[in-house]
């Protein structure tokens, strides 16, 4: 469960880790073709590897777990939005 947590955690901070891994792209962009709208892709990729690794230093979690928190956490902002929104239609109906 705490996985889970730092997974959900980890995914909900992805717009803040894109700008702290734009060092690292501009080194790999040299290589590796890096769009501007993959940037966002690999800073999520990381924080997930980084939930990862997490989970698996303090055994918890498993990796259907993983990427259910982070998508979750990813989409958070987005999900609430909409459950508001249901939920302001409903009472505006009544």
């Amino acid at each position: 469960m705490f996985g889970f947590l730092i997974a959900a955690g980890l995914g909900f901070a992805t717009p803040h880790i894109e700008p702290l891994i734009a060092p690292l792209l501009k080194g790999i962009t040299a290589h590796i073709p890096i769009a501007e709208t993959e940037k966002r892709l690999v800073a999520f990729m990381v924080a997930m590897l980084a939930a990862g690794i997490a989970s698996a230093i303090l055994y918890s979690g498993t990796a259907f777990w993983i990427v259910a928190g982070g998508s979750l956490g990813y989409f958070g902002v987005r999900i609430v939005a909409a459950i508001k929104k249901l939920i302001a239609e409903r009472n505006a109906a009544e």
